[in-house]
């Protein structure tokens, strides 16, 4: 993949919605982009072939291929994105490109979606896919490691991906031989040196999911493109949405189920099959989705997900239909829905959040595609949301520099991030997870720290970022590559890593006081820090055991407590770190009720009205009426839950703990509180420690922090994984008051 800024990025994809996917990350510069369904030639510096072969024969796939190679001019760079769980005639579809004279370095990695790979394995959150559920709906086997999707291939372990000299060699030799070499990545960072080192390599062609598109994305340089697209039209005033859902992935009934004033039509597969279904024009938001209560049969799905897109595009071409937005889960359901309504092109314009893409069709009309595992319970909220803003709002600035990695809006809460102690990876997981889609897609983000220092941190982790210095966080503007900091500078330019430092202690201090004092003044909504070195600290002399107590002091706070979020479920601590003894001496039904108060005002403050929250008891069964313990419920836990339902909040209990973690893990309680800590984080750790985050509640903002310390022993050197400060980031925005809302400090 030869670096030439004269060139165009071809891409070929095997699916719809992996090709507009790709389209937004490959143009996240400005460069414009446009998908192309068909024979059409365009001319744009990115150009996404979709070729619609993910269900074809392998034979058909490869010819595909080569037919879509006749298309490339000298110069062009070429990407093949193949799919992150393996689906597809991946193997036949690479053969064509080694067998055209490419060599080619391939991953599926998507750290994003946590699919890694490791020894030539991938996981999907944590578990191998060949183990995992994740094949469910396929009529194969899901392979054991990428070697058995991909075909004869040489593996290159993250030792070689990380060292920058043994990966170009192994790149070029590559090419030489015309073969593939399969690439371990776990994070970002891997993908971004994977496709920095590619450039340097004529003849080699990347193939990888939609993260490794958007690493070679973030390297390219930004460009201001011509206006003209599509997408720089204006739009027209919102009308109705028709959202058709072909997918089976049970993520996508929660996130259906969370849409309100919504009409839902679940229509009978062995109908759709036979040739679709006549259902009324969209009014309001209406979802067209196959019953989930029928069985489906694999073998029949190409026949069903057509004969769905019929259905919608019947619909659409009803009188009354022409505003209409569209949205399609699930690629091949898309391809079929466009071909139907005679679409030859599309132009991306946004990703809403990863993976979901807003583009505009020739004529004006709005479709979001979406792979249709993607996206969190809310997905389908925001995707509604933001196509009917699009509709509404006019389109004047030029289209490549309209397109983003994600959609940040001013109803978004500002998130202050604090840069912790500068000698350790704070910096270096600061900014990768700033710019990253995931954070952009929830938040407004603003650091506390030293630009100096965050610029150091992007140079090492190889991150493309502006570093802008700003006043005020009113004054912090998102953008994809763009990090606002009020920059305190602090520390001498030449602050060694990984070395105790009270100069670090003291402007880690100052960063905490300031984003104390921004809170205060209701100038964000929430605060996440990075870690910082309590030796430091100390150093400096500031005498606090850590974070919690240090805000707490500044603001004012008498008592606090400690919550621990992970997807699956919320848990507040009445008591933490002192022994189980003198936890329950410490219990009083007045601090469980100051407890389960703080817990609800922050569920509250993030948007939840009415928080159903599950109590646990101390002794097993919660005391079975006496049967266990000496009446601990009664006289400790049961007085506060009777004064806390008397002041209108939902706490039940006391609960057998054994059983209250189940029941809020299926979605029965929005919190859950823990007498003491290893009631709370031994579930914790097993429902979701890989993305679980420490809350801070009870101040005038939520605090989130990371699950690590300053590390440093690795300060410095850019193997600083940003994953867990993104998971905090991510809990941050969502349970951070909510722009406008009244602001009310839980004093304990």
């Amino acid at each position: 993949m030869e670096h030439d800024s004269g060139g165009r990025m071809i891409a070929i994809a095997d699916d719809l919605s992996g090709a507009a996917e790709t389209a937004i990350a490959l143009g996240v510069r400005g460069s414009r982009s446009v998908v192309v369904l068909g024979a059409a030639e365009v001319d744009a510096p990115v150009v996404v072939l979709d070729l619609d072969t993910r269900t074809a024969p392998p034979a058909a796939a490869a010819g595909a291929v080569r037919a879509a190679l006749g298309r490339v001019r000298p110069g062009d760079r070429l990407f093949k994105k193949i799919d992150s769980l393996l689906r597809g005639n991946i193997a036949a579809e690479i053969a064509a490109l080694t067998d055209h004279g490419y060599g080619v370095a391939l991953t599926p990695a998507l750290p994003v979606a946590h699919r890694v790979v490791r020894e030539g394995v991938l996981s999907v959150d944590g578990v191998p896919l060949a183990d995992s559920d994740a094949w469910r709906a396929e009529r194969a086997i899901p392979p054991r490691t990428v070697r058995d999707a991909v075909g004869e291939a040489e593996l290159l372990a993250l030792s070689v991906v990380r060292d920058s000299a043994a990966l170009a060699e192994a790149f070029t030799s590559a090419v030489v031989a015309k073969r593939v070499v399969i690439c371990d990545a776990e994070t970002d960072a891997d993908l971004e040196a994977i496709a920095r080192a590619a450039r340097e390599v004529p003849g080699l062609a990347l193939a990888g999911s939609g993260g490794l598109a958007a690493a070679i994305g973030r390297l390219q340089p930004a460009v201001r493109d011509d206006p003209g697209s599509a997408a720089g039209e204006s739009g027209s005033p919102a009308g109705p949405v028709l959202i058709v859902a072909g997918t089976a992935a049970p993520v996508a009934i929660e996130q259906i189920a969370r849409l309100t004033g919504v009409t839902v039509r679940s229509l009978d597969p062995d109908t759709l099959a036979a040739g679709g279904v006549d259902v009324p024009p969209p009014a309001g938001v209406t979802v067209l989705r196959v019953d989930p209560a029928a069985r489906l049969d694999p073998r029949r799905g190409p026949a069903v997900a057509a004969g769905l897109a019929r259905s919608a595009v019947a619909a659409l071409a009803k009188p009354g239909a022409e505003r209409t937005g569209l949205v399609v889960l699930g690629g091949e359901t898309a391809r079929r829905a466009l071909d139907a309504l005679g679409v030859d092109r599309l132009e991306p314009i946004e990703e809403i959040h990863h993976g979901a893409v807003l583009s505009r069709l020739p004529g004006g009309r709005l479709v979001v595609t979406r792979p249709g595992s993607f996206g969190g319970p809310d997905s389908l909220v925001q995707i509604v949301r933001a196509l009917r803003t699009s509709e509404t709002q006019p389109t004047a600035e030029p289209a490549g520099l309209q397109r983003k990695a994600c959609s940040v809006t001013p109803s978004q809460p500002v998130i202050a991030i604090t840069m912790g102690d500068g000698a350790g990876i704070g910096p270096e997981v600061v900014v990768p997870a700033i710019v990253h889609p995931d954070t952009l897609a929830v938040c407004r983000p603003v650091v506390i720290g030293d630009a100096k220092r965050l610029r150091q941190a992007a140079d090492i982790m190889g991150v493309d970022a502006d570093i802008v210095p700003v006043t005020s966080p009113s004054d912090a503007e998102p953008g994809a590559h763009r990090i606002s900091v009020i920059d305190l500078d602090l520390l001498p330019a030449d602050l060694p890593w990984g070395e105790l430092s009270a100069a670090a202690g003291e402007a880690a201090y100052q960063y905490i006081r300031t984003a104390a004092d921004l809170a205060q003044a209701g100038a964000v909504h929430g605060i996440c820090t990075a870690p910082l070195n309590k030796e430091a600290l100390h150093a400096a002399g500031h005498r606090y055991p850590g974070h919690t107590e240090l805000l707490a002091h500044l603001t004012g706070v008498d008592e606090v407590s400690m919550m621990l979020s992970t997807p699956k479920v919320k848990v507040i601590h009445v008591t933490t770190h002192i022994g189980l003894i003198d936890a329950i001496a410490r219990i009083e039904p007045g601090l469980v009720e100051r407890t389960v108060r703080r817990g609800h005002e922050a569920l509250v403050r993030a948007g939840n009205p009415a928080p159903v929250i599950g109590v646990c008891g101390i002794n097993p069964h919660a005391g079975e009426n006496g049967l266990f313990g000496y009446g601990e419920e009664e006289e400790k836990i049961v007085p506060a839950l009777e004064s806390l339902r008397a002041q209108g909040i939902d706490a039940r209990g006391p609960l057998p703990a054994d059983t209250a973690f189940f029941l809020a893990g299926r979605g029965d309680y929005d919190l859950i509180v823990a007498m003491y800590h290893d009631q709370g984080h031994g579930p914790v750790k097993v429902l979701g420690i890989e993305a679980g985050v420490n809350l801070t509640v009870g101040l005038p903002v939520i605090r989130t922090s990371v699950d690590h310390g300053t590390a440093f022993d690795i300060a410095g050197t850019g193997k600083a994984d940003p994953r867990s400060m993104v998971e905090a980031l991510r809990q941050a925005a969502e349970l951070a008051t909510q722009p406008g809302a009244d602001r009310r400090t839980e004093q304990g």
